[in-house]
């Protein structure tokens, strides 16, 4: 009764409520993180969203900890013109996306993604996760390149504990002669 109340006053207060669940959520999220890998959180702007469900339940956006996987390209040019001591510029290989549906209605029907292209600039998409009641559509701006769907290869797609995950790696071309 008293966390309730703590959240209620939270709630009042700051306009956000911060529960155990929610710390023990991002902290599960973090495991794992690479030196190579930083914190992403850059929403891309959805047009305004109208939901049927919207009188019953109050929409919400979900909470999210997302990670952007960088490094190094070591093809031909750049193994010529940089080493070690002088390395390359880094380029976007991955995207690990961690969002959190803890209150989710339908548990049945799992969270999607669609990929939208943006038509002004080719080099980027829109990666949308929609969930229904009572979460609000959620956007992310990523780089526009083929993603790599093996499991092998770091290609995650699951809903599992309340978290749907979504990690992929970009395809790498290997240059051939």
């Amino acid at each position: 009764m008293k966390r309730l109340e703590m959240q209620r006053l939270s709630l009042r207060n700051t306009g956000k409520v911060q529960t155990d669940g929610d710390g023990a959520l991002v902290q599960r999220a973090k495991e794992g993180m690479a030196g190579d890998e930083v914190r992403f959180s850059v929403e891309y702007n959805l047009e305004q969203q109208s939901f049927v469900w919207s009188d019953k339940y109050r929409p919400r956006k979900p909470r999210f900890f997302n990670r952007v996987h960088t490094g190094f390209e070591w093809n031909k040019y750049n193994q010529t013109h940089y080493d070690m001591d002088n390395p390359p510029p880094k380029i976007v290989q991955g995207y690990k996306f961690n969002i959190f549906y803890p209150d989710l209605i339908d548990k049945a029907n799992t969270p999607q993604y669609s990929v939208i292209p943006i038509e002004d600039d080719k080099d980027f998409s829109v990666l949308k996760f929609a969930a229904g009641p009572p979460y609000e559509d959620i956007a992310f701006k990523i780089v526009n390149r083929e993603w790599e769907y093996s499991y092998k290869h770091g290609f995650k797609c699951q809903f599992q504990n309340d978290i749907f995950q979504l990690w992929f790696h970009f395809r790498r071309y290997r240059y051939r002669r």
